[in-house]
């Protein structure tokens, strides 16, 4: 996916996007897509390259909460006259509020330590995410830079974890089971 967007901006492409949207006067929008380019700020591209790329994670958490919800008390709410919205806001989703806030803590933990997407879609120094730091500060004389780097993305991977599973207790198991 980071090789399709890298080619894509290779290409010539937000030029040609930015021209069809300023003949469409939408100037303001083809000037922000012209600059979503790799090397200049990669920063949308990453978010939207890990939020497709961790998506499933949320997805699982999410069905992981609704199967464990009695569907008794959504008819209840339906039966004493709540509409769907009223009843999704109000019983469905405190009911899986937890699920909901560990698969974004699960979710947040593994994108911030993305490497693949992160090698290829961050070229310029001042946008690397953690990921590319260690890769790139490792050689002579930046071992220790490199080490603490590793050392930082270890202890939010397990510091996330571990909240996760606070919040979940023994149901965080059952989340990503099939």
């Amino acid at each position: 996916m980071a090789s399709g967007y890298v080619l894509m901006f290779m290409a010539g492409w937000q030029e040609q996007a930015r021209s069809a949207l300023a003949q469409m006067g939408l100037v303001g929008v083809g000037e922000w897509v012209s600059r979503q380019s790799p090397a200049n700020d990669p920063v949308m591209l990453l978010v939207a390259a890990y939020g497709v790329r961790r998506l499933p994670y949320m997805v699982r958490s999410v069905a992981a909460g609704l199967e464990q919800t009695s569907e008794t008390l959504e008819e209840a709410a339906r039966n004493l006259g709540a509409g769907r919205m009223t009843t999704l806001l109000r019983v469905t989703l405190p009911l899986i509020a937890a699920n909901l806030l560990a698969g974004a803590v699960l979710t947040f933990s593994f994108a911030m330590l993305e490497v693949s997407d992160s090698l290829i879609l961050a070229q310029n120094p001042q946008y690397y995410p953690i990921t590319k730091l260690i890769f790139t500060q490792s050689g002579p004389g930046t071992e220790n830079f490199a080490a603490a780097m590793g050392c930082f993305a270890m202890l939010l991977l397990a510091g996330t974890l571990v909240l996760a599973n606070l919040l979940l207790g023994k149901k965080l198991g059952a989340m990503f089971r099939v």
